[in-house]
C-alpha cells in the first residue's frame, strides 16, 4: 500500500506506541486521525504532525471501551477525509498483579479497553476498509502468544484480541480486507506506570528495566512498514520469536523459562 494521502486511524495516539505510529505515517504522507481520552495532547501532537510534515491530522477524544466513543470517531473521521483505509487499534493498559490477590474490576477494565475498544473501532470502520480493500491492525504482545504471571487480565485480552482478528481474517480471505497482528516486545512507554495493581489504581512506576527495551518509534516503523508490506503477522524481537516457536514445540520448558524470567523484576510477584 502507497500510504501518500490515505487516512489512517489510530488509537491510544496521545504518547508511546500511538503517539509514534501517527509521526511514522504521517511521514509516509498519510493523514492521520488520533484519538485518546488526553484530548489536549492530541491537539498539541495534530499541529506538530501538521506543521512537520505537511499533512492533515485530526484530533479526536475518545475512550475505545465505550462503544458510543467508538462510533464517534469513524464518523468524525469520514466526515473531515471522506475516506478511511487503515485502522489501527493501539489503546491499550496494562496490570500487574497475581490473580489470587486481584480485583476483577482490573480483569473487566482491560477486556473493556484491550479488547473490547477493538472490536468497537473494527466493527464501526470496517464498511469503510472492505469498500477501499484496506488494513484493520491490532497492536498486540507476546502476552497474546504466551500467558505471563501477574498479567492475567492483560494475556487474557491479548489473546482474545489475536483471535478477533485472527477469525477476521479468514472471513475476508477473498474481500481484500488486510488484517495484521502486530506484537512488539517489551516497549519503552509509560504503559508500565500507568498499568493497574491488585485494587484497580496505577502502580505509578516500572518494575523492568525500560533501557533494554524496543523504543515506541522502533516499534512504529515496523508497523508502518508492515502495512505498506500488507504483512499477516508482525513478531518483532527475537525473544518474541523464540517464545512463539517454544509454546508450540516445547511448552513444558517455556513455562520454566517464563517463570525464571519474571523472578528477575523489580519486586517480583513470584520467587
Amino acid at each position: 500500500m502507497d500510504l501518500k494521502n490515505k487516512t489512517v486511524v489510530i488509537t491510544g495516539a496521545s504518547s508511546g506506541i500511538g503517539k509514534a505510529c501517527a509521526e511514522a505515517f504521517a511521514k509516509r504522507g498519510a493523514n492521520v486521525v488520533l484519538a485518546a481520552r488526553q484530548y489536549v495532547a492530541l491537539c498539541q501532537i495534530t499541529e506538530q504532525l501538521e506543521k512537520e510534515y505537511g499533512v492533515k491530522a485530526l484530533a479526536v477524544a475518545c475512550d475505545v471501551a465505550k462503544e458510543a466513543d467508538c462510533e464517534n470517531l469513524i464518523k468524525q473521521s469520514l466526515q473531515t477525509f471522506g475516506r478511511i483505509d487503515v485502522l489501527i487499534n493501539n489503546a491499550g493498559i496494562s496490570m500487574r498483579a497475581l490473580f489470587k490477590d486481584l480485583d476483577l474490576v482490573v480483569i473487566r477494565n482491560l477486556m473493556d479497553v484491550n479488547f473490547w475498544g477493538t472490536v468497537y473501532c473494527t466493527k464501526y470502520v470496517l464498511p469503510e476498509l472492505l469498500k477501499n480493500k484496506g488494513s484493520v491492525v491490532g497492536v498486540s504482545s507476546i502476552a497474546g502468544y504466551k500467558g505471563l504471571p501477574g498479567r492475567t487480565g492483560y494475556s487474557s485480552s491479548k489473546f482474545a484480541m489475536n483471535g478477533f482478528l485472527e477469525a477476521l481474517r479468514v472471513e475476508n480471505l477473498k474481500t481484500g480486507l488486510h488484517v495484521m497482528i502486530a506484537s512488539p516486545g517489551f516497549t519503552a512507554s509509560n504503559i508500565r506506570k500507568v498499568a493497574l495493581v491488585k485494587d484497580g489504581s496505577a502502580q505509578g512506576e516500572t518494575s523492568m528495566v525500560e533501557e533494554k527495551m524496543m523504543s515506541a518509534e522502533e516499534v512504529a516503523e515496523q508497523i508502518a512498514q508492515g502495512v505498506e508490506n500488507r504483512s499477516r503477522t508482525l513478531i518483532m524481537t527475537f525473544q518474541g520469536k523464540l517464545t512463539v516457536f517454544l509454546s508450540k514445540w516445547l511448552p513444558k520448558l517455556l513455562d520454566k523459562l517464563v517463570y525464571n524470567h519474571f523472578t528477575k523484576e523489580k519486586d517480583p510477584l513470584i520467587r
